[in-house]
């Protein structure tokens, strides 16, 4: 301890660097297998590490830091309660990753960005017909639709189909059979966002 410039002593919390690395890769929904993968280094010493069982090296803390995907100082400073990390991911106008099915044409945004809790992509629906599809569209989590151009038939296997045109959204659970069609001459182009 020292004392501030009025006398009352400065207490300094002790630095806990394995408690903050569990933090952040547990923030990132990584397993430990996953960031031994991201950092270059054993699962047994970063077990070690968050058990406060060894003292890394300067250069493993640098591993650290890269795998983790922040900067060095942010092992040392504990991150404010419900403050993001940090991570963002830039997709330009048409430099998403193409995705072409039978039925839909999707473009995925944010591929740069590992371990996302939501998958967003742009898709142009092809289809005009229920029947082009092999079966329901289903898989675990939610989904957010919105129509960015043209019109679809959204259908899904508990409910009657709807009508969506331009500025319309349905967010759905995605387990639940479901599929859209282009309405009309065009392609409708939609975003969707997805739970991962």
């Amino acid at each position: 301890m020292r004392a501030t410039a009025g006398g009352t002593p400065l207490k300094v919390q002790p630095l806990k660097l394995g408690e903050r690395v569990r933090d952040i890769r547990r923030r990132n929904n990584w397993t430990l297998e996953e960031a031994s993968r991201r950092t270059g280094l054993a699962r047994s010493t970063l077990s070690k590490i968050e058990n406060d069982q060894m003292s890394p090296t300067f250069d493993v803390v640098q591993k650290l830091a890269a795998g983790l995907e922040i900067e060095l100082p942010q092992l040392f400073v504990a991150a404010e309660p419900g403050r993001a990390v940090g991570r963002r991911a830039l997709t330009l106008a048409g430099a998403g990753r193409t995705r072409l099915t039978p039925t839909y044409e999707h473009e995925l945004l944010s591929v740069d960005l590992a371990q996302k809790k939501m998958i967003p992509f742009k898709t142009r629906i092809r289809a005009r017909a229920l029947d082009e599809f092999a079966g329901w569209v289903r898989h675990p989590g939610e989904e957010f639709l919105y129509v960015l151009e043209g019109s679809i038939a959204f259908y899904t296997e508990f409910y009657e189909p709807v009508a969506l045109t331009a500025g319309d959204s349905i967010y759905y659970d995605s387990d639940m059979g479901h599929a859209c069609v282009s309405v009309g001459s065009e392609d409708a182009l939609i975003l969707w966002v997805s739970t991962a």
